[in-house]
This record gives structure tokens, sequence and C-alpha cells, in this order.
């Protein structure tokens, strides 16, 4: 039997479901991106020294982005075992990981769909999966 995965993920989390011989396995991976972070005794957005004005949004969106990259790192090396994946959520995340998986030649062909779908609870996601792979029309 093949082993179906699908994956709702947002900034935060990133929810796997497996599909394997008739069980189900529920694995959630955190993300370690901050988005809004205030350090103490920060009044303002920038610092002015003399003419100058030092802003820490480069620093900020660089950082972002070294988190989501490794976020995205942790998610490819989950789901390198897998035969069929469909990615799922809401947000933007989902298009940033379809385009890893799409660099990689050995996972593009496993990628089935990615779809836009609100937030869910567990049991959503795990009814949403199996009515996703049992419903021969999303192929």
């Amino acid at each position: 039997m093949k082993k179906q995965t699908g994956i709702w993920l947002d900034h935060k989390k990133a929810t796997i479901i497996t599909l394997d011989s008739g069980s189900n396995k529920l694995r959630t991976i955190e993300s370690d991106i901050v988005t809004r972070e205030r350090i103490d005794g920060e009044t303002k957005k920038f610092g002015r020294f003399g003419d100058q004005f030092l802003s820490q949004e480069k620093h900020k969106e660089r950082r972002i982005k070294e988190q989501t990259s490794n976020f995205l790192k942790s998610l490819l090396s989950e789901i390198k075992d897998m035969d069929e994946l469909v990615l799922f959520g809401p947000g933007n995340m989902k298009k940033e990981l379809e385009k890893r998986i799409l660099d990689d030649s050995k996972l593009a062909p496993k990628l089935k769909k990615v779809v836009s779908s609100d937030s869910m609870t567990e049991n959503q996601m795990i009814a949403w999966v199996k009515n996703f792979y049992h419903d021969d029309s999303n192929f």
C-alpha cells in the first residue's frame, strides 16, 4: 500500500497526516518563525545618528526568511519517504513548500495537488485527506 500524505500548513505549524495500510498517523511540527518581535526597551522602529536613520527592517526580513527556509527544510526531510502528497491550508506557505518540492526531482512527481483551505481541527484534517485520496476525480 502507498504512503499517502497530506500536509496542512501555515506560518505557525505544519500538520502531517499519513495514511498507511488503513491506519493514520498525525504529526505536528511547530515553526520557529517570529513575525512580530519587540525588543525590551525598543521605542522606535529606527535609530537616529546625525543625518542617518538606521532601520532594523532588513535584519528582521532576513531573519524571517532564514527561519522560513529552515522550517521548509525540516518539512522536506519529513516527506522524503512518502509516495503521494497533497498540500493544503490557508496562506502562502503551501505555495513556498510547493516551489521547494518542484525543485527536487525526486519529490516533484509525488506532489498531487495544492489546495487552499481554512483552519481545521485535527479530525477535520484527517477526514479531508481520506476524502482526497478516495475521490478519483482529484488526480
